[in-house]
């Protein structure tokens, strides 16, 4: 037989832990082992679930009571020994009284609360959500817009006003849960028993059976509906993420809240620029002769046309960078930049004259690359990439 281990340590508590102290870890380790929280493991997980509970709860059924506590904490577990084990449900009557009294105060109604999973006993149901696409410029990005978007959505039924018939008197309460939409199944373990709950199959979870229902809705309280809701899109959004619209989703039934709306983002390509984050991405094409003579170009903005000027032997793959010329962030701060790269166009055929001409220039010392000189960090950087 396996020593037993000490109830503080059980526990996970110290020996002045006081008496709210000793019932909050032993809710969080009933929490954590009840066995009916392990009916879908394996064999072992079973077992081990069941003897930690059976641990926790003799544990607790020392430490909670004044006089066992004294007797323990001077005798250890000979002041307790045939006292432990028989008094789990000394005062209590059964093992689930002994759990509604530890759990009364924490979920408000005690083991059966607890056993339910926290399900809610009003027929009231909440409505779907939806979801929708939409595509975006990268101009409408930067700006933020407002978008049109068409939903097809169940909403209160028109005819009946949601309630599922025109009269009232129509609708009365569920006979088999008694109006909570929900009915109750009992289990027992030991001396335990334990409670789940399940749709009603009567009313649907309703808790109501409606004798005249709604031609229009069939009794539902909605009926389906096409309309166009009109969304505001912040700046800087990217692809794939999803804006919530609160309360603009399928509606709920017998007195349930609304879903939500999620918009989910599609950023059309563009066709000039490339996107990281914030940051903007563009390459520009120059000749050799504005190369070696230096230019001036326009770049292409999302806000207008921005002059660059680039100096007399600018190298291909060189990147100049326009400050905050990217996207805004999408939670306010700070803007992107636009990074441009320029690459040098090379001619693939010369006409006699001009070959001639290439030919008694490249004999100067200026055509001749020199790693050592100005243009060394664009050798190094260029050499990164072999």
């Amino acid at each position: 037989m396996a020593e037993k281990r000490d109830y503080y340590e059980v526990l996970g508590i110290g020996k002045s832990a006081s008496a709210d102290d000793i019932k909050a870890a032993y809710r969080k380790a009933a929490l954590k082992w009840h066995p009916d929280r392990w009916v879908n493991g394996t064999e072992q997980e079973k077992k081990t679930a069941e003897e930690n509970f059976k641990e926790a709860s003799e544990a607790y059924s020392v430490l909670s009571d004044p006089d066992k506590k004294a007797k323990y904490d001077q005798f250890g577990f000979a002041g307790v020994d045939g006292a432990a084990g028989q008094d789990w449900s000394q005062g209590f009557g059964s093992f689930s009284d002994l759990f509604n009294n530890i759990f009364r105060g924490f979920t408000g109604g005690g083991f059966d609360d607890f056993s339910s999973g926290g399900s809610s006993r009003s027929g009231a149901v909440r409505g779907d959500d939806l979801y929708v696409k939409v595509q975006l410029t990268l101009e409408e990005i930067a700006s933020g817009c407002k978008k049109d978007i068409t939903v097809d959505r169940y909403v209160a039924c028109s005819e009946c006003g949601g309630k599922g018939t025109k009269n009232e008197s129509d609708i009365r309460t569920c006979p088999t849960c008694n109006g909570s939409g929900q009915v109750r199944h009992e289990s027992s373990f030991m001396f335990a028993r334990s409670y789940t709950y399940s749709e009603c199959p009567n009313c649907h979870g309703t808790g109501k059976i409606i004798n005249n229902p709604c031609y229009r809705c069939h009794g539902s309280g909605v009926e389906r509906q096409r309309q166009t809701l009109s969304i505001n899109i912040p700046a800087g959004v990217e692809h794939g993420m999803q804006i919530p619209v609160r309360g603009q989703g399928n509606s709920g039934r017998n007195g349930g809240v609304n879903g939500d709306l999620y918009v989910q983002i599609e950023e059309i390509a563009h066709p000039r620029f490339k996107r990281d984050g914030v940051n903007l991405f563009y390459t520009r094409v120059i000749s050799v002769t504005d190369a070696m003579l230096g230019t001036q170009i326009e770049i292409p903005c999302l806000d207008g046309p921005q002059t660059l000027k680039l100096p007399a032997g600018t190298q291909s793959g060189t990147v100049e960078k326009l400050r905050g010329k990217g996207l805004p962030s999408v939670n306010g701060y700070g803007r992107g930049d636009l990074y441009v790269k320029i690459l040098v166009w090379i001619p693939h055929k010369l006409s006699r004259s001009e070959k001639e001409a290439i030919e008694s220039m490249s004999k100067s010392s200026s055509f001749k690359p020199d790693p050592t000189r100005e243009d060394r960090a664009l050798f190094e950087k260029e050499s990164k990439f072999f």
